[in-house]
């Protein structure tokens, strides 16, 4: 059931006022979720604003189209990443404003089926897409033990990463794969001989199979990329992060697009010009913080696209 679990949206008046520049323009949701930005940004669009959102998560998509029966909304299942030949099928060359909330969503953790957290034993899925691809538990039943700890190390920032790859491939030639959550955290806690106070040793682990599992890196580079081409002069791109790695991938991003860049194969020609101008960086409140924990690690980026057609 779609509607039995809850999820507050982070941020959510600071991006949509970043992102609304013309309310009768064209924007991108690019991750529905249940549709908190959604809802927010078709209030401020006038009768002639359009608003098309994107998601993977086939629970998110059948929950925009039970929810949202608005004209101007359009909700398409697919990844963000591929926003550009989405809306070029529907004649969509450029758009005033795209936003991007990263990350899992609080009905993607709270349903034990999905497989996202160690809180419930539960299948070891973790596909934010549960129509295709691998899941976290058929990865960890076929990677080496040099994948397996180059994803927990690079996705999750973990440090005992080698010692929980090598956990997981004894435990997996021992004739017992791991299969499920509860066997991964007590595997990994197992592993893991020291973690911060108030932390559950699997928390970093589960995040990078997490990442890993819906290469969702990749798609935010891809996503980054489209958006630059679509934004018509003086659109804006707003972003929001939770994970140090998405968020220096959207800081590196924004920061060479906002300079002019000279050619090298053409050292007397004029430099590519500036495509961006960073707007700059936003916290959560204190306050919002308190009202939802979840909201701590957001990072929200802001850019505007120059005067420099696509």
């Amino acid at each position: 059931m779609t509607s039995a679990f809850q999820h507050t949206t982070v941020l959510l008046r600071e991006a949509v006022e970043a992102l609304v520049t013309t309310p009768d323009g064209i924007y991108v949701d690019g991750t529905f979720g249940r549709g908190g930005h959604s809802r927010a940004l078709l209030e401020r669009l006038s009768p002639a604003g359009r608003l098309i959102a994107f998601d993977r998560d086939p629970q998110a998509v059948a929950a925009a189209q039970s929810a949202l029966t608005d004209p101007r909304f359009e909700i398409v299942h697919a990844n963000f990443g591929q926003m550009r030949d989405e809306l070029a099928a529907r004649g969509i060359t450029h758009v005033h404003g795209v936003l991007l909330d990263l990350g899992v969503s609080s009905p993607q953790i709270d349903d034990p089926q999905r497989g996202f957290s160690f809180r419930h034993d539960a299948p070891l899925d973790m596909r934010m897409d549960t129509t295709r691809g691998e899941t976290a538990a058929d990865f960890l039943a076929r990677a080496d033990e040099r994948t397996l700890t180059q994803v927990i190390r690079d996705h999750g920032e973990e440090r005992f990463a080698l010692q929980i790859a090598k956990a997981v491939v004894a435990r997996r030639e021992s004739g017992s794969p791991v299969r499920t959550t509860g066997e991964l955290a007590a595997l990994v806690a197992r592993a893991v001989k020291t973690r911060e106070p108030g932390q559950d040793p699997a928390t970093r682990t589960f995040q990078a199979l997490r990442i890993f599992v819906n290469a969702e890196l990749e798609a935010l580079e891809q996503g980054l990329s489209a958006a630059l081409e679509l934004l018509a002069p003086h659109g804006r791109l707003v972003v929001i992060s939770f994970h140090s790695g998405e968020d220096r991938i959207v800081k590196t991003f924004i920061l060479r697009e906002s300079r002019d860049v000279p050619d090298r194969r053409a050292p007397m020609a004029p430099p590519k010009a500036m495509r961006l101008n960073a707007m700059g960086r936003v916290k959560p409140s204190t306050d919002e913080v308190a009202a939802n924990p979840r909201a701590r690690s957001a990072v929200m980026r802001v850019a505007e696209r120059t005067e420099v057609a696509a």
